[in-house]
């Protein structure tokens, strides 16, 4: 990614307001605090990487296995809202029903994939 002057130059409430106005797209399949949480201890182990390296490494990985841990818990639950919305629906009574969560698995599928 290349740096952006003009971007980086706008008052911080601009730039804020611009991150909240991109809403096309899916929803992070994380909410806010725990993304924010563990990048937050990314960012720490890079910014300590220099005095402490290896504890840096240690912290680098636990932000890693948390980021996954809450990633996995949130495809599970999403996995069981989806299954929750067609697994008692009769395919020939609720077609149209059965076809949109076929689309929401192929969409987070391919939202998995492309990460």
């Amino acid at each position: 990614m290349m740096y952006d002057q003009s971007r980086a130059q706008l008052p911080p409430d601009q730039s804020a307001a611009r991150a909240q106005r991109r809403t096309s797209g899916p929803e992070p399949l994380l909410p806010a605090a725990e993304r924010d949480e563990v990048v937050d201890r990314l960012r720490q182990a890079i910014n300590t990487f220099a005095d402490t390296p290896k504890e840096a490494l240690e912290e680098a990985e636990r932000a890693f296995d948390e980021a996954t841990a809450h990633l996995a818990n949130a495809l599970a639950e999403q996995r069981r809202a989806l299954r929750d919305g067609w697994q008692d629906r009769d395919p020939e009574t609720h077609p149209d029903e059965l076809r949109v969560a076929l689309r929401q698995y192929r969409e987070l599928t391919q939202r998995l994939l492309r990460a």
